[in-house]
């Protein structure tokens, strides 16, 4: 079975192309949603996390993100370390789900954040421009400001970046989704 990436920057619309292949029947894997409940709920996740950057990581609610992103946002190695605590113990989550994933010619891992191809057969590449992707987060995430957004948009791959890994891009605009997924769908059954 295929294991095929869904990426793009904030705000590009990577959900939005992953709910459409499912709902043509392809499994898939949230990383980023996953990742979270594994923060909150492996033990030892939280263990390594303590270790790294103090107590305060965790509170009675479970993990303090505007604690740990305050260290870390600061301090490029401590978000390394971070990394890899939680990124390894991602992509081995991904692949026992993957693995349990039955009768499917291949699953969609969407994830914000992709380094290189370990682990996947394929990668699509979600294209939005900036300023589809600053008014799509600015609408979505209220608490954030414009020039919040713009710094993660801004520390996030460029799109040259992006289309340097990927097999396949879908632009998020104005275009039809579910004509591009289907394209892609069909290269992917056959490939």
């Amino acid at each position: 079975m295929l294991k095929v990436g869904i990426t793009g920057g904030i705000g590009s619309g990577k959900s939005t192309v992953a709910q459409v292949f499912e709902t043509i029947g392809i499994p898939v894997y949230y990383a980023d949603l996953e990742a979270k409940n594994l923060i909150n709920n492996s033990e030892e996740i939280r263990i390594q996390i303590k270790q790294l950057l103090g107590e305060g990581a965790y509170s009675q609610e479970g993990y303090n993100k505007r604690y740990v992103a305050q260290k870390v946002f600061k301090n490029k190695e401590l978000l390394l370390q971070l990394n890899e605590i939680v990124h390894p113990a991602v992509r081995a989550h991904f692949n026992s789900w993957a693995s349990s994933q039955q009768n499917t010619p291949y699953v969609l891992k969407e994830a914000a954040v992709v380094e290189n191809k370990e682990g996947i057969d394929y990668l699509i590449y979600v294209h939005a421009s900036k300023e589809t992707r600053l008014n799509r987060t600015l609408s979505r995430d209220i608490q954030r400001s414009k020039d919040e957004v713009m710094g993660i948009i801004e520390k996030q791959k460029s799109p040259e970046e992006f289309r340097a890994l990927a097999d396949f891009e879908i632009k998020n605009e104005d275009q039809l989704l579910i004509e591009q997924v289907l394209q892609i769908h069909k290269k992917l059954i056959f490939s």
